[in-house]
C-alpha cells in the first residue's frame, strides 16, 4: 500500500510552496474552499473547491495563493512501491493529473478523517492512514479510468446538489429532483449515485447532520427540537442517523455545550 509521509492543511492568502529538487514523494492535494494555483512544467493549474491534483514523484513545481483570495486544501505526501504502480495505473502516469471530482463529498470526508487521524496520532494511525489513502487513490483512479464525466451530467448533479443544500429540511425524493433537471425520477437517482457515490437520501441526511452539528454546539435548542427543525418527526430516528453519520451522539455535544 502507498505509505503516507505527511498530511497537512493549507489555508489563507499567503501560502507559497516550491519543490525544485523533485522529491521521491507524490503529492495529492484536494481543494475544499476558494482558489489557489500550482505551476508544473510551465503549465498553470487553477485549483478550486472539488478539484484534486496528483503530482508524481520527482516533479518540480511551485504553488501559491491568489492575492487577496483565501483558500483551504488538504495535502497528502506519500511514497509508493513498484507493486503500487502496477496495481494503480494512475500512479504510473508520469504527468500531473487534475480533475473536478464527481465523488467530491465522499472523498472530502475520507481525506478529513485521514488528516485527523494523522494529526491525533491515535493507535495504529499510520496503518489506518495507509488504508484510507489507498481507498482514496482507488476512487480517483476509477475516475481517471473512466475519463471526464460528461459536462451535462455534471451540470445536472450540481443542480440537484444545490437544490438539496437549499431545501434539505423538506422531503426530497428522486421525483422532486427529476423536476429540477427535467429528467425521469429513475434517471435522476441513478445519475446522482453515479457521479457522487451516494444515494439522494444519504446526501440529504448528511446535509442535515452538518446543520445538526452546528445547532447542537451553537444554538439553545435541545435534540428533539433540532430534530423537528431538520424535518425528523421521530427523534429516535434522528438519533440513529446522527450516530451513523457522525459516530457520536447528540447528547454528548449537548453535555459539552453546558460545560
Amino acid at each position: 500500500m502507498p505509505k503516507v509521509e505527511a498530511v497537512h492543511q493549507d489555508n489563507g492568502t499567503q501560502w507559497y510552496e516550491r519543490s525544485e529538487s523533485g522529491a521521491e514523494e507524490y503529492v495529492l492535494a484536494l481543494a475544499t474552499y476558494g482558489k489557489c494555483i500550482y505551476w508544473i512544467d510551465e503549465q498553470r493549474y487553477l485549483m478550486e473547491r472539488g478539484d484534486v491534483l496528483l503530482i508524481p514523484a520527482k516533479t518540480p513545481y511551485y504553488g501559491k495563493s491568489i492575492p487577496t483570495l483565501t483558500h483551504t486544501k488538504t495535502v497528502v505526501r506519500f511514497t509508493v512501491t513498484l507493486e503500487d504502480r502496477q496495481a494503480l495505473p494512475l500512479l504510473a502516469h508520469r504527468q500531473p493529473y487534475k480533475r473536478r471530482l464527481g465523488r467530491y463529498e465522499s472523498i472530502h470526508e475520507r481525506i478529513r478523517v485521514l488528516r485527523e487521524q494523522w494529526n491525533d496520532e491515535a493507535s495504529y494511525y499510520e496503518l489506518l492512514a495507509q488504508c484510507i489513502l489507498t481507498e482514496l487513490l482507488i476512487d480517483i483512479s476509477r475516475e481517471f479510468d473512466r475519463g471526464l464525466i460528461q459536462t451535462e451530467k455534471q451540470r445536472h448533479v450540481e443542480q440537484m446538489k444545490r437544490y438539496i443544500e437549499r431545501n434539505y429540511r423538506g422531503k426530497i425524493t428522486k421525483d422532486v429532483l427529476s423536476e429540477v433537471i427535467n429528467r425521469t425520477p429513475n434517471y435522476a437517482a441513478s445519475l446522482f449515485k453515479e457521479v457522487t457515490g451516494r444515494t439522494i437520501s444519504d446526501y440529504v441526511h448528511r446535509q442535515r447532520m452538518k446543520r445538526a452539528l452546528y445547532m447542537l454546539e451553537e444554538s439553545q435548542l435541545n435534540a428533539a427540537e433540532i430534530a423537528e427543525f431538520l424535518g425528523y418527526k421521530d427523534p429516535s430516528y434522528f438519533y440513529r442517523t446522527f450516530k451513523k453519520i457522525t459516530g457520536g451522539s447528540p447528547s454528548e455535544l449537548l453535555k459539552d455545550r453546558r460545560l
